[in-house]
């Protein structure tokens, strides 16, 4: 059985470190990968640089993608990770704090699971991190992976 794997896809480390205290507090023990920018995310899904030989068949559980990022930003990500067919079914949380009614409808346009605009309040935060492991990491069923569809 593959890893539960979660792909925090976030430029800004006060979020990242905000999102992995959320995630400590709330026992979430899942590894989890960070990528800093929309090319490093790319890399990951592909194994290409840094992570280069990594498994292409432990696809994330559920990647946590933010909008604004440096280099391929957050929708192009989304309709590169549908547009794969390793990766279409993965489930994609958009975790961002625009507040743009065209981020959120080209969001679930491309192809995006949720949309959560990031709370400012830590303890709002950490509950949405809470209930968001909960669903996605216990609740959720993925299909299996290399199957077609």
């Amino acid at each position: 059985m593959a890893k539960k794997v979660i792909l925090l896809v976030e430029d800004n480390p006060d979020d990242v470190d905000l999102t992995l205290r959320a995630f400590k507090k709330n026992n979430i023990l899942n590894e989890i990968v960070i990528a800093r920018d929309g090319a490093e995310a790319m890399d990951f899904l592909s194994a290409a640089g840094k992570f280069a030989g990594r498994d292409l068949d432990d696809v994330p559980q559920v990647i946590l993608l933010d909008l604004k990022l440096p280099k391929v930003d957050g929708l192009e990500i989304l309709r590169r990770i549908r547009s794969d067919e390793r990766t279409k079914l993965c489930p994609v949380v958009i975790l961002t704090s625009s507040k743009e009614e065209i981020d959120l409808l080209n969001g679930y346009k491309s192809g995006a699971n949720s949309y959560i605009r990031k709370p400012v309040d830590f303890n709002q935060f950490s509950e949405a991190v809470r209930q968001l492991g909960l669903y996605w990491l216990v609740l959720n069923e993925m299909p299996p992976v290399g199957r077609k569809v």
